[in-house]
């Protein structure tokens, strides 16, 4: 089956509004299951137990597997049931993830921490995508350099778990421009490497990107709340 690129322009047009009709309900998605989370005091009670650096790294390794898995499956799947499978563990895991952070920062002096991140992720994420789809240029070849990238990121993060240092603001920073780099890599490599039928894998690709990007986002805002 050919892939999206090689589709016509109305096909082109309809996998698009399927991808990001769908990536906007795995973000409704995200924020009514961290709603819950923080309502019901699960999140309070996930941030007081994740409070050593070894604790951080096994969720984070429980976490990269199961977005391995989910991603994986959902970009297989021949059937679009088993994507949605898959976008819906990936969603629950995130939200998991996240319930520890929106917590604190739902707890800080200043209530407009959190909606002033999903503002600036939102922006973000509209100017990269309207670069990425009205220039026609293919950013895959970004590929590589998130790989590497993704790797010294792990690195650093592990070698702060086991030695007790903070990555800072600087990390933050430098993570956003790759959270940036990989929204441009995810949305040319749906539009040239997916096919027509895998809209739901391609929103679950977008939602990881943009997840990412709020992570730090979120960092950013909320460590300058405190200055």
């Amino acid at each position: 089956m050919y892939v999206v690129s090689q589709a016509q322009p109305q096909e082109r047009a309809e996998f698009i509004r399927k991808t990001y009709a769908h990536l906007a309900g795995a973000v409704a998605g995200f924020i009514a299951i961290e709603t819950l989370l923080v309502r019901s005091g699960i999140a309070e009670r996930m941030a007081q137990a994740l409070t050593g650096g070894f604790t951080w790294l096994a969720v984070l390794a429980g976490f990269s597997l199961l977005g391995w898995f989910s991603r994986g499956l959902a970009s297989r799947a021949d059937s679009v049931s088993l994507q949605y499978l898959g976008l819906g563990i990936y969603v629950v895991a995130e939200a998991l993830l996240f319930a520890p952070l929106i917590f604190i920062a739902s707890r800080m002096s200043d209530p407009t921490v959190i909606p002033t991140a999903g503002i600036l992720t939102s922006l973000m994420f509209v100017g990269l995508t309207a670069v990425a789809l009205t220039t026609g240029k293919d950013f895959t070849f970004l590929g590589g350099a998130l790989k590497i990238g993704g790797f010294v990121a792990l690195g650093l993060i592990i070698c702060s778990a086991i030695f007790g240092f903070q990555l800072g603001l600087f990390f933050s920073v430098l993570m956003v421009g790759f959270a940036m780099a990989a929204i441009l890599y995810d949305t040319s490599q749906i539009m040239n490497h997916f096919t027509k039928d895998q809209y739901v894998a391609a929103s679950l690709s977008l939602f990881a990107s943009v997840a990412l990007l709020f992570w730090y986002v979120l960092r950013i805002v909320m460590d300058m709340s405190r200055r």
